[in-house]
């Protein structure tokens, strides 16, 4: 399916532990019309994370004086730190008419459907609340304390599922790829996302008369 016109702004959200960041970078590696949106965020790296590609990485201060210059589609304050999305680079590449994917919490989700509701959102979820513990401990990179907050997090996120438009289980990597990649692009045939062609048929349809 080929894309026309402008890109479509596709928020993806999911428990921490999902999968979701595996899943978008193999996402952007299979197709070109998609941009993966770089956020700003004031935690610290992890191993193998690098500035401008995994995040910008900057300090709360920092962070804080963006918020102040409204340079933020969204920002949100998750466990302790500040996530947000650069305005700039999203909307110059949906002109370009890249398809923009947004990898943010659920906060900044909702911030983004409000402003812009043509935004498609969603949520990735692993089968279970087992194998999502399972993945958090895997990681090796959280104590007891942190993987105990995240889990009590997903608690209170499951119960905001409803306000997606998709909910798409990660239990297995290229499976979910291929449903995200397929809702997307089926996005760009609804009503809402095809306005220039439904004023270009108004138009002719009104010559025609």
């Amino acid at each position: 399916m080929i894309n026309t016109g402008r890109g479509i702004l596709t928020v993806v959200s999911g428990f921490a532990g999902s999968g979701k960041g595996t899943v978008m970078k193999k996402l952007i590696s299979e197709h070109d019309n998609y941009a993966l949106s770089v956020s700003a965020t004031s935690r610290q790296p992890r191993p193998g994370e690098e500035e401008g590609i995994s995040y910008f990485f900057r300090t709360r201060e920092e962070f804080e004086e963006m918020i102040k210059k409204d340079e933020l589609l969204e920002y949100a304050e998750y466990v302790g730190n500040y996530y947000g999305t650069p305005k700039d680079f999203v909307f110059s590449k949906m002109d370009e008419g890249k398809d923009v994917i947004l990898e943010i919490e659920l906060q900044g989700a909702m911030q983004i459907k409000e402003k812009y509701p043509d935004t498609l959102l969603i949520f990735l979820t692993p089968p279970g609340a087992d194998e999502l513990y399972k993945r958090l401990k895997g990681r090796g990179t959280e104590t007891d304390e942190v993987i105990a907050k995240r889990m009590k997090r997903a608690s209170e996120e499951v119960l905001c599922i409803k306000d997606y438009d998709y909910l798409v289980i990660n239990d297995n990597i290229d499976d979910c790829t291929l449903r995200v990649h397929d809702i997307i692009q089926v996005a760009h045939r609804t009503v809402r996302h095809e306005s220039e062609l439904i004023k270009r048929l108004e138009s002719e349809l009104t010559a025609f008369i």
